[in-house]
């Protein structure tokens, strides 16, 4: 059997996307690769494990022990015997996918809604292709090993988000900039890590990489998340799956409206709110729909101590939320659309808060067009409960708008400009023309305004920081304009003048 380069097998696995381009639809068929792909690992690295044992016992029904296996893949569900059959087979694949759900506990759902057996999409014929390209190569341990089928992986998700545009957003960060961030919050062994918005679990996994990375024991930290889609829920599942973490405890739904934390003791998800050692996130931008109605009266985990958002923009109610799952020596970087660091009302309120409470360590913005279908720049705030004491009353302030590198469609960060913002954040001091520290007291006299070119021009920055600043405001005032003809319409209604 060949043996693939890393190249070779990210080829191979967009080949499979391309066997269904133009008969499910592009925002779909990433579920049914994933899934696809997952199976097959799965059914290879079973042979795999199978063969060792067989070779060490002599029996055939002890190497098949489902106890003597990392995942347990029922024999008439294997690979193998799906490919015996040339009809049915979209009911049949799904009647693997459930039978593996169900014989391994922490499976349950990672297949998520995927339905192989609706013939208008998949034929006998296109599954019989598409299954014939996955099993041209293996891929037991021994053929791909696990760093490299997760980096392939990572590779289709990238190709996937990219190909997805805005929506692409909502389940992947760049790495670089997830890389950024972990070098910004700097993990140490046996640390708990935590991303409340985990997408397909990059941050958590680059938590992984980074200590990986230093020679450290990776295996020591302690991994959670929550994610509100299911399907992405699925991804990351499986991206952590193939990474070789099995003990990353991620919980289904809404951070906002109900948040999850892992009960050891119970072995299992329970409402309310963690305490972790680093908390890494990329929330939706803007959210228009988060909860506004609940934490009005007040929220029922105690997470607006800093106050309520505005209806129109969640962002502050994830920065809470986070802050709240910090222990006291914590530590965590979020990204946030620069509206959040100068908006005024509700937003300027909680800024003038968390200044006050001192709890705001460093402002970096980054450079435009970074992210998927986002083209206005953003900035991760970085934020501790309890700040060194050489920092407290000072904010950093980096301005990366100026280092990136530009690209057709999007730009992006290299590994000099990581280093370049980490490093401008661990020595929390003045550079010029990228950082500068100040003190709470400007800040104050300036309305409690964090907007970055206010304190740091690099020279490339005082067009386009303006520029995001005015469309960042002019959302505002469309959204309050929105909201004041809404209410203006209901009155008319209710006094017959329209309907």
């Amino acid at each position: 059997m060949a043996r693939l380069s890393q190249q070779e097998l990210e080829r191979h696995l967009w080949g499979a996307a391309d066997i269904l381009r133009g008969t499910v639809d592009a925002a779909d068929y990433k579920q049914y690769i994933f899934g696809l792909l997952f199976y097959k690992r799965l059914c290879d690295v079973w042979d795999e494990e199978f063969e060792v044992l067989l070779a060490e016992t002599g029996d055939r029904e002890e190497a098949a022990d489902p106890d003597e296996h990392r995942f347990h893949i029922p024999k008439e569900h294997r690979w193998d015997a799906l490919r015996q059959h040339s009809t049915q087979i979209g009911q049949r694949l799904n009647n693997a996918l459930n039978a593996i759900e169900d014989a391994n506990i922490r499976l349950r759902g990672v297949f998520g809604d995927v339905d192989f057996a609706n013939q208008d999409r998949f034929s006998d014929a296109l599954l019989e292709k598409l299954l014939a390209h996955f099993e041209k190569y293996r891929l037991r341990n021994a053929d791909v090993p696990a760093d490299m089928l997760g980096d392939a992986y990572l590779y289709l998700i990238t190709m996937f988000a990219e190909g997805a545009g805005k929506k692409g957003g909502e389940f992947y960060t760049p790495r670089q900039i997830v890389r950024l961030m972990v070098e910004i919050v700097d993990p140490r062994p046996g640390m708990s890590i935590y991303d409340p918005t985990c997408g397909s679990g990059g941050m958590l996994l680059e938590a992984v990489q980074y200590l990986k990375d230093r020679g450290e024991d990776a295996r020591t930290l302690s991994l959670y998340g929550q994610e509100k889609n299911f399907a992405t829920w699925g991804i990351a599942q499986i991206n952590l799956f193939l990474h070789n973490v099995d003990d990353a405890f991620v919980a289904k739904g809404d951070t906002i409206l109900s948040p999850k934390r892992y009960d050891p003791k119970a072995r299992e998800f329970v409402e309310g709110i963690g305490a972790y050692d680093r908390v890494l996130a990329n929330p939706p931008f803007s959210e228009k729909v988060w909860g506004y109605e609940v934490w009005l009266n007040g929220d029922p985990f105690g997470r607006d101590a800093y106050g309520c958002p505005p209806k129109s923009y969640g962002d502050l109610a994830f920065v809470q939320h986070m802050l709240a799952s910090l222990k006291d020596d914590g530590m965590l970087a979020v990204v946030v659309p620069h509206g959040v660091l100068f908006r005024g009302g509700a937003e300027g309120r909680i800024r003038e808060a968390m200044l006050t409470a001192d709890v705001i360590e460093a402002v970096v913005g980054l450079a435009p067009n970074l992210f998927y279908g986002a083209g206005i720049p953003a900035a991760i705030l970085v934020c501790r409960k309890t700040k060194p004491a050489d920092r407290r009353g000072k904010v950093l302030i980096v301005n990366g708008d100026a280092t990136y590198q530009p690209g057709k469609a999007q730009n992006f960060l290299t590994d000099g400009h990581v280093r370049t913002l980490a490093e401008a954040v661990h020595r929390f001091a003045d550079i010029e023309k990228l950082a500068r520290v100040v003190p709470v007291e400007e800040i104050v006299a300036n309305g409690h305004n964090l907007n970055i070119s206010r304190y740091v021009q690099t020279g490339a920055d005082a067009e386009a920081v303006d520029v995001a600043a005015e469309v960042a405001k002019l959302q505002d005032l469309i959204a309050k304009r929105n909201e004041t003809e809404a209410a203006l319409f209901g009155h008319l209604k209710r006094l017959g003048y329209v309907e």
